[in-house]
């Protein structure tokens, strides 16, 4: 008989990226000395962009000294991954959780990061599928609707996937999505005929979504104070 697996949820808000990464440092921290369960936030930023440790600036079309003109700031980080952009109205997922705890590999991790996203999609008719090869994330035919950048030290997973589903799509005119060239950005709103729910609905289906991918059934939903009080100030 499956032993029941929990996980603990945390519904963020909107966060800033600084904020989000001070607090998933702090959470893979915990979790590789087993101080807390696998635990997942839940997320928006504004707008940003972020840089994985390739350190892929070219694919940055505009001079950093515009990001504070269109209202974006940017970041580099130690995920996997090219540039890429985060902001409102895209649900974004930072599962901290340990693999060997779970038996997976990394390969796997990210390969049911992309079968959340699908599942995700295909509740309101949209057939998404994963990239094809050296094409990260999850395509709408040669559009893209998620992306996927992790980084797994330790066995313990941060950073995540973040599913577009209705951002501002200009803000990536500003990049190569992912270091992806001649390929577009699209969101759920463009793809379905469906009449959306709220963003948090939509959140709450990632979230599920995601639980049943890797096989935990039994959440348990945390609120931001509680967290912060347990593991410390981000600050």
């Amino acid at each position: 008989m499956r032993v029941p697996r929990n996980l603990e949820v945390l519904k963020m808000g909107a966060i800033s990226y600084l904020d989000a990464l001070k607090l998933q440092e702090k959470l893979a921290s915990n979790r590789k000395i087993h101080k807390i369960p696998d635990t997942l936030l839940s997320l928006q930023h504004p707008p940003t962009y972020t840089l994985g440790k390739r350190r892929t600036d070219h694919n940055l079309l505009i001079p950093e000294s515009e990001l504070k003109r269109i209202g974006a700031e940017l970041h580099y980080t130690q995920r996997g991954g090219d540039i890429t952009f985060h902001g409102p109205h895209q649900a974004i997922l930072y599962p901290i959780i340990s693999l060997r705890d779970i038996g997976l590999g990394a390969r796997k991790y990210v390969e049911n990061l992309e079968s959340t996203m699908i599942e995700l999609a295909s509740l309101y008719g949209v057939k998404a599928c994963p990239g094809k090869k050296c094409e990260t994330g999850v395509w709408v035919g040669d559009r893209k609707i998620g992306a996927i950048g992790v980084r797994i030290s330790y066995g313990i997973t941060s950073h995540g996937l973040a599913f577009n589903i209705d951002p501002d799509l200009d803000y990536f005119k500003h990049i190569v999505p992912c270091g992806i060239a001649d390929k577009e950005v699209t969101s759920l709103r463009r793809e379905t005929d469906l009449v959306l729910p709220t963003e948090e609905v939509i959140q709450d289906q990632l979230i599920s979504c995601f639980a049943r991918q890797f096989g935990y059934s039994n959440l348990v939903w945390k609120d931001a104070a509680s967290i912060l009080s347990d593991n410390g100030e981000t600050e």
